[in-house]
């Protein structure tokens, strides 16, 4: 079902007008999944039917009343999971437009309508991460590594290890994760399969963050060169990709240092930024 012609041409339209559109960031509010029964296909199936929520699986997502039956539509699902970079309330942001979508199907005291807000943050904002954190004296070197490798597989945001001293004298690391709300059940999950931690410590934290983006620069090898800039709060920093400063180094036979200081490719040192650059 999620194959027939009209899901391919809403697919097809969403993904054009997105890209039309331009936006760095797509954030959705918690979806609202609906209640009761939906009939398809394969019978009558329980709201969210199952394809929904597989692909809900991991967001915020909330039911409402069963009366209204499908809020949300394997289509519509689809879409936000893949576009949508988190779920939550409508950040402080200055709206330049603002579209309406209306649905065929008519609710008793509620419009079946979707709006979409078009807008620019100030640049940087806050939101909410899991600090989540466990103590292990049981692991080798190659095992933690391989747990930090799984555990940013799973979606986390940051993954660290503190060398301690546990009980009995033994050399220990204490694992420090961070994960957002969307991924949270999947990173616990990964942290429990890949260590051999018995229980984990959780905090929930508030996070300040600059606004990210890159930026394509021309290579000294004829390549280009990922440029990532962070600002906000008054702030401004640029970093160029490391990745691709080695592989210029590399095709060129020369130093990080001279590729960093070949022009364009700045800034000459880590977080140098190059307020009067143009272009």
């Amino acid at each position: 079902e999620v194959g027939a012609l009209d899901a391919v041409a809403d697919v097809a339209a969403v993904s054009f007008l997105i890209g039309e559109l331009g936006a760095d960031e797509i954030m959705s509010s918690p979806v609202n999944m609906g209640g009761g029964t939906v009939r398809c296909a394969h019978g009558v199936l329980p709201v969210p039917a199952p394809a929904t929520a597989f692909l809900l699986e991991g967001v915020l997502a909330h039911a409402d009343d069963p009366s209204l039956g499908e809020l949300c539509t394997p289509t519509g699902a689809a879409l936000l999971r893949h576009f949508a970079s988190s779920f939550g309330p409508m950040p402080a942001m200055r709206v330049s437009a603002i579209g309406h979508g209306a649905g065929g199907k008519a609710f008793d005291g509620r419009a079946n309508l979707v709006r979409a807000s078009l807008g620019e943050t100030d640049g940087g904002g806050e939101d909410e991460v899991f600090e989540i954190a466990c103590n292990v004296d049981d692991m080798t070197g190659e095992e933690i590594a391989f747990a930090c490798e799984r555990i940013f597989a799973a979606g986390a945001l940051d993954v660290a290890t503190v060398p301690v001293q546990m009980k009995k004298g033994r050399p220990g690391v204490v694992f420090l994760v961070l994960s957002s709300r969307a991924a949270h059940d999947a990173v616990v999950e990964a942290v429990f399969r890949h260590t051999s931690t018995i229980g984990l410590r959780e905090t929930v934290c508030r996070r300040h963050v600059l606004s990210r983006r890159e930026e394509v620069l021309p290579a000294p090898d004829g390549g280009t060169l990922r440029l990532k800039v962070a600002e906000g709060h008054g702030v401004r920093r640029e970093k160029v990709e490391h990745e691709d400063l080695a592989r210029a180094a590399r095709a060129l036979g020369t130093s990080l240092q001279e590729v960093r200081s070949t022009e364009p490719c700045l800034p000459e040192q880590p977080g140098f930024s190059r307020r009067g650059r143009k272009g």
